[in-house]
């Protein structure tokens, strides 16, 4: 097949959806599929465009089979409303040239499968569904406009009501809605999109890149003076959604332990924000850190005893971490400070690989962090289940095999076979 992937993150953006959308991409040009991916300079999380992609408008590029079309965007490093619109704006408006010069050059998709957020981004697929007259999938990571109205990102009332429009037109237009959790599945049953119309697959780690190793030989550990502590780590995203000040509050109430560290790795500007937190707090038991190459990001997670996952009481149905996979997929236990009955929740007890605590509440946290603490027994068993689970649930082979059937399902009556391929008929996917 001809794939074409609307993805605003990419390679080589080192967390959230850019590292997942690569190895689907590259998981099925490994397959014999021919892939393109139309995506923004790269800038996240810093929203700073990176030195050697700056000074252009676009930019083509291969990478382990992959053709990437890259696209300027204004890149705003203030985080607020105004800043995201110039970026969502930005992109919708000059991605779309890329695709098309692709089929003036006689490339045209088979299928498309567009990542959102960016939920602006359903405007210029549908355009290029309605032109290429194929089908699309909206592959769906956060439900928008629900979660920037929780964090208090959207207030204005029109441009809610602006939002939830676009919303409403990105799960009409699309052929098919990938959710990625149960409670993903639920929030648009009840705005009355078909069930036929969604496909459940869950998000992915590579599990032998994400993989158990001795913590012992943890460079990152001996870097940072660690070998002799009990590690709790958060890593990823420091965002309004997310509550990191809940983990500095927890280990204010750690104090009285001095061989437990909380360890933040995060990007810059918001781990600056975090330190003046922790000074205000006078503690020297938390370390900030900014993130590693992706390379490196296995022997990190080995250096850590407990892995934390934190969020707001208002995820509850609009949000999964994707780290969740890959905390499971490392050997080491969860800590999840979520709601109950939220969908990083559900995966975490649904896994066997680690324990749910009231979000926002640091004594909770302190709590379970003690528990694993005294417990290592327990952390251990937790570890060893999460693992089994991430392999059984959460390869990267799974979900390329469930994402290629949906595509051969799609574009089996309509596709034109590639030079010397023999395309097979298969039936269309049952609703």
């Amino acid at each position: 097949m001809r794939i074409l992937i609307y993805s605003y993150n990419y390679h080589p953006e080192p967390i959230g959806i850019a590292p997942l959308m690569t190895e689907l991409a590259e998981g099925l040009a490994a397959r014999g599929h021919q892939v393109r991916v139309v995506t923004a300079m790269p800038n996240y999380p810093e929203r700073t465009i990176y030195p050697q992609y700056r000074g252009r408008l676009y930019a083509t590029e291969q990478r382990n089979g992959v053709t990437i079309q890259r696209c300027f965007v204004l890149a705003c490093p203030k985080r607020g409303l105004v800043g995201r619109l110039l970026l969502e704006s930005s992109f919708i408006t000059l991605s779309l040239w890329p695709a098309l010069v692709s089929a003036l050059g006689g490339w045209r998709p088979d299928v498309i499968l567009n990542t959102s957020p960016s939920l602006p981004a359903c405007l210029p697929v549908a355009i290029l569904k309605t032109l290429f007259q194929c089908p699309s999938v909206l592959n769906l990571q956060d439900i928008l406009p629900e979660a920037a109205i929780q964090t208090g990102l959207l207030r204005n009332p029109w441009a809610i009501r602006l939002f939830e429009l676009l919303e409403s037109f990105a799960y009409r237009s699309a052929t098919r809605i990938s959710v990625i959790a149960q409670g993903f599945r639920d929030n648009l049953l009840a705005k009355g999109v078909p069930d036929a119309k969604m496909v459940p697959i869950s998000n992915w780690v590579d599990v032998d890149f994400i993989a158990p190793r001795p913590q012992a030989s943890s460079e990152f550990r001996r870097r940072h003076q660690l070998q002799d502590k009990f590690v709790v780590l958060y890593t990823g995203n420091i965002a309004e959604t997310q509550g990191v000040r809940t983990a500095i509050r927890a280990a204010q109430a750690l104090a009285a332990y001095p061989d437990i560290r909380m360890v933040i790795v995060g990007e810059g500007k918001q781990l600056e924000v975090l330190d003046r937190f922790r000074q205000q707090l006078g503690l020297t038991n938390v370390l900030l850190l900014p993130f590693v190459p992706r390379a490196e990001l296995p022997d990190m997670l080995a250096a850590a005893d407990v892995g934390l996952i934190l969020q707001k009481h208002g995820m509850v149905g609009f949000n999964m971490p994707s780290k969740t996979q890959v905390l499971l997929a490392s050997g080491r236990p969860i800590l999840a400070s979520v709601p109950a009955h939220g969908t990083a929740a559900q995966a975490v007890l649904a896994s066997g690989g680690g324990l749910v605590v009231d979000p926002e509440n640091p004594t909770a946290l302190a709590k379970g962090i003690l528990e694993l603490y005294h417990q290592p027994e327990k952390a251990q068993a937790l570890a060893r289940q999460g693992r089994q689970y991430a392999l059984e649930h959460y390869s990267a082979k799974r979900a390329i095999d469930r994402y290629e059937a949906l595509f051969y399902a799609l574009t089996a009556t309509q596709r034109q076979p590639m030079d010397g391929e023999v395309v097979l008929t298969l039936q269309p996917m049952q609703k």
